[in-house]
């Protein structure tokens, strides 16, 4: 889940592109393949589970494995 904070940006599908701002939020379904957009500084919090793996299909040095409890 995206949600905007501050600003605004946009999520590309490879169908459709969705516009969101300050304080919308929009729910990915998993295995959708999705790119966040942005023109300008924009800040977002994002909401995923524990078991996503930071860097995608492309394990390295910047992996976090051991993630803190909040």
């Amino acid at each position: 889940m995206f949600y905007v904070v501050n600003g605004e940006f946009k999520m590309e599908f490879r169908d459709r592109t969705i516009h969101l701002k300050a304080n919308e939020f929009l729910i990915i379904p998993k295995g959708t393949e999705h790119r966040p957009v942005a023109d300008q500084e924009v800040s977002v919090m994002l909401f995923e589970p524990n078991t996503t793996i930071n860097t995608g299909n492309a394990p390295g040095n910047l992996t976090q494995d051991k993630l803190e409890t909040i």
